[in-house]
């Protein structure tokens, strides 16, 4: 049963050729533009290609194949595809129009003139573009620092995409990170975390833009302390800072003994900023204080002082804590 449907094709498409000296007359093509050759016409995915094919007062009869499969002969619509129409003003154009282009429209098309003198054929190929898009990027990533970080971004798109990635500092500025569907990290540092752009881009339409959030772990480091010089009586107030991530947690320590919220003595904490207050200094609470940050990648501490214009001031060391 195959072998006899191709064989009856092929003896559709060997009477197509007959046929065309058998269709009415009344279009005849431009022979200076007949005589072209194979002309490329490139068209976006899901927009309207228009083939031209120009005539004139010479009489002739046409049609329209692609891959040696008629689509048109004379009026008559041999295609199936609902897409597929003529554009005619006229005896003057007989133009090919596809609607809503797909990648599988892509090929050769030809308009056949059969004329009085001799058959005469214009070739146009038609490309089909497809703008860039990206089907597959990596989900967002925690690592610790010093890891080495492979990030992902894959896109498909004709003609092929050109993929380039970059990170997007907190300032707004970016900075350019690669040029690869693969973007590998060694040795993460802190000062890489953040938001990476991927994008995928073929000139065709806009970019397409995918984001993978990446978070880096580090220990904490104390960054600013504060002490107080504070009259008997009044508000003291010790300060700490520390970046971390995760986010640290504080302790306050006084020699050996852990400080703890008392009537008289408030712990504060704020985001990763830790506040001792004194409501009401006495002189016994005046002394060498040490803050203590730590999450689970580390530990560091400071030492900060609580004194007043009689006590002597000792420079705040900063040191980690064994």
């Amino acid at each position: 049963m195959q072998v006899g449907r191709k064989s009856c094709w092929k003896q559709l498409q060997a009477s197509f050729f007959r046929l065309l000296c058998l269709l009415p007359t009344g279009f005849p093509v431009r022979s200076v533009d007949m005589q072209r050759t194979t002309d490329n016409i490139t068209i976006r995915q899901g927009d309207t290609a228009i083939i031209r094919c120009y005539v004139d007062d010479k009489v002739s009869r046409v049609a329209w194949l692609n891959r040696s499969n008629i689509i048109f002969a004379g009026q008559d619509k041999w295609s199936l595809d609902p897409r597929v129409d003529l554009v005619t003003k006229g005896q003057l154009e007989y133009s090919l129009r596809i609607q809503k282009v797909d990648v599988y429209d892509e090929g050769s098309y030809t308009c056949s003139i059969q004329t009085k003198q001799k058959p005469k054929t214009s070739h146009v190929y038609l490309i089909v573009q497809v703008p860039a898009s990206i089907y597959k990027v990596s989900e967002d990533v925690i690592v610790n620092e010093g890891s080495n970080v492979t990030l992902s971004c894959l896109a498909s798109g004709r003609p092929d995409p050109i993929i380039t990635w970059r990170l997007l500092n907190p300032s707004g500025e970016p900075r350019a990170a690669g040029w690869e569907e693969f973007l590998d990290i060694i040795g993460i540092m802190r000062n890489q975390a953040g938001r990476y752009e991927c994008k995928a881009s073929n000139d065709v339409a806009t970019p397409d833009v995918k984001y993978v959030n990446v978070v880096v772990n580090y220990p904490p480091t104390i960054q600013k302390i504060q002490s107080s010089e504070t009259p008997v009586g009044r508000v003291g107030m010790l300060q700490c800072d520390a970046n971390a991530v995760p986010k640290p947690e504080f302790e306050w320590y006084r020699d050996e003994k852990r400080m703890t919220n008392t009537q008289s003595i408030n712990i504060q904490m704020l985001g990763t900023t830790t506040i001792l207050v004194f409501s009401n200094v006495s002189e016994e609470d005046y002394g060498n204080y040490t803050c203590v940050a730590t999450n689970r990648l580390g530990i560091q501490n400071a030492s900060v002082f609580l004194y007043s214009e009689c006590t002597q001031h000792l420079s705040p060391l900063t040191q980690p804590l064994l």
